[in-house]
């Protein structure tokens, strides 16, 4: 389990640090560990100044007093500065590893449209979208953080151990009637004590690595649930559906409180030890170095210098203590977003076996198999033959496979074989289902979907409008709205048609496309089909009777495999 998660963040980090952007984003990676570096060599001035200014103050040294505080002034805006940069740089870098791993991630999302094929494999990813948005940015924020966190504490240790060193001195322990003697038993005091508080601290928080994943999820599929109710908003009102919808609210929300209440317990109960932690770790090397002070060992200075030194040393070795709730957070995203390229290498894996061809002038389909991703076949050795102008019809009861047919010939169904031949120099093949999919933008952007509305010159948008009796929305082109609630289903599946006489396509195939449609206006859609664009192929999916008046040939899809096909004029 650890190689693979190991093995599953490399793939995750290495990807943006050997991408064309490298050069740029190691430079910056430079300089933001280069301005760390400066902040813990300015921690080293401010501790030796502080055995300076101390001991100024209990030698009652006035004229040593305003030097070390101009000194020290100078030494802190200097910090300041390098914090802030290194801060303000590490941001830009954040933000362009984000923009390059979110593009990327875009890209293999979309691409071979795993987008889709993620929905039909039995291990669906949950919220791809959140992983994207969400998990993406906190992977970058918390690897960055992190990271640079532990290389500057490492600076610091290696600093600050050497100082303590020799500021500890020796210390004899008796031990019955010998002696036992400890150089720079500070050091030693200090790593046993954080030795300590890491194992205690993962004994106490290690539950937060599973508690913050499921957190992730249950967020996110509460705001899911939300949003598929404002998509559907009109089914569930036509439904009556609010008492059933509130309920699913409470259901999803009670996840994320229970869930919620957990973490705030283990982060309380981490809490109360951390900050335990941290408040000793500020008393012990006062209480530690006292016995060398008060024997005139040291002066005030060498005890405040030994304080700062133990701290500095105390937080390099404490870093697990301080930064576990992150390492937890951390822990569940790179998780999730392993999961996440897992489904998606997984998804485009998923390669249909049938054959496209383009060759001769025939429409030619042989030795087709379509099955369901169990593997129970829906048609099996189905073959046709269609010639430019032809017109198909596929019906058969609910289930047999009708809508999977349609999604095999477009290549999108992965469990499928056999021989498709399109003829060769055939044009476009246009794909329409039972509801069109209108993107957010202008009513233009809509029609013209998935192809650019420039290039379309408004008068045959116009045109085709008329054609399609929506006339009435030819001045509200340009209007920019949700345009899938604005229109009925009826009008949505007219503007899939006014796409078909835009396109111009040679083969259509349509998926219960006229299904909200009247009969009488499903009619003057179809003639319009054939007056318009007569060599163009039609093949349908439809219930209706009236149907067949417009296909010269019918499909049946009798269920277990078979099928038939036969003439209808």
């Amino acid at each position: 389990m650890k190689k693979r998660f190991l093995a599953g963040f490399w793939q995750l980090f290495k990807g943006y640090w050997n991408s064309e952007e490298k050069w740029k984003a190691r430079g910056l990676l430079g300089v933001v560990i280069f301005l760390s570096l400066g902040g813990v060599f300015i921690s080293v001035l401010i501790n030796q100044w502080y055995n300076a200014f101390y001991n100024a103050l209990q030698e009652y040294n006035h004229e040593e007093f305003w030097p070390l505080i101009g000194k020290f002034t100078l030494l802190a805006f200097i910090h300041i500065a390098l914090a802030v940069y290194a801060i303000y740089l590490r941001q830009m870098l954040q933000l362009k590893w984000r923009t390059w791993m979110t593009n990327r991630y875009l890209n293999r999302w979309m691409e071979a449209q795993a987008y889709y094929r993620m929905q039909i494999i039995e291990d669906d990813t949950d919220n791809p979208d959140q992983r994207i948005s969400e998990d993406i940015n906190l992977f970058v924020t918390l690897t960055l953080q992190l990271a640079l966190g532990f290389l500057k504490q490492a600076a610091m240790l290696g600093a600050f151990i050497v100082i303590l060193w020799n500021l500890s001195g020796v210390i004899t322990v008796p031990i019955g009637s010998d002696e036992f003697t400890i150089y720079g038993y500070m050091v030693w005091l200090s790593l046993l004590y954080a030795v300590a508080g890491t194992y205690l601290t993962h004994r106490v928080g290690r539950q937060l690595i599973h508690l913050n994943y499921d957190q992730q999820r249950f967020e996110a599929d509460f705001r899911f649930n939300m949003m598929r109710v404002r998509e559907n908003s009109e089914s569930i009102a036509f439904y009556r559906g609010e008492l059933a919808e509130q309920q699913g609210f409470r259901d999803r929300f009670s996840h994320v409180i229970r869930n919620y209440w957990a973490l705030m317990r283990r982060e309380k109960a981490l809490t109360w030890f951390t900050s335990g932690y941290s408040q000793l770790a500020i008393i012990m090397p006062i209480l530690m170095a006292a016995p060398r002070y008060f024997s005139g060992a040291i002066q005030l200075g060498g005890l405040m210098q030994t304080s700062s030194a133990f701290g500095n040393v105390q937080d390099s070795l404490s870093f697990f203590v301080t930064s576990y709730s992150s390492l937890a957070q951390w822990t569940a995203v790179v998780k999730r977003l392993i999961g996440f390229n897992e489904h998606m290498a997984m998804a485009a894996g998923l390669e249909s076996k049938a054959e496209v061809m383009r060759a001769g002038r025939e429409f030619l389909i042989s030795d087709f198999q379509v099955a369901l991703p169990g593997g129970q076949l829906l048609l099996r050795d189905f073959s046709l033959h269609m010639d430019f102008g032809d017109s198909l019809l596929i019906t058969g009861e609910s289930g047999v496979g009708k809508s999977t047919l349609l999604r095999a010939l477009a290549g999108i169904w992965p469990f499928s074989s056999g021989r498709l031949n399109l003829p060769e120099g055939s044009g476009t093949c246009l794909f329409l289902p039972q509801r069109p999919y209108l993107p957010l933008g202008s009513l233009r952007q809509a029609i013209c979907y998935p192809f650019s509305a420039e290039e379309l010159e408004t008068a045959e948008i116009e045109q085709v409008l008329q054609l399609c009796q929506l006339d009435k929305f030819i001045g509200q082109l340009d209007h920019v709205d949700d345009w899938s609630r604005i229109l009925s289903l009826g009008e949505q599946q007219r503007i899939a048609f006014s796409r078909i006489l835009l396109v111009k396509p040679s083969w259509v195939f349509l998926d219960e496309s006229s299904s909200a449609m009247d009969e009488p206006m499903e009619k003057c859609m179809y003639e319009l089909l054939r007056q318009q664009l007569p060599q163009m192929a039609v093949i349908s999916v439809g219930h209706r009777s009236t149907l067949l008046e417009h296909h010269k040939k019918q499909l049946k899809l009798l269920g277990a495999g078979r099928w038939e096909v036969v003439s209808i004029r």
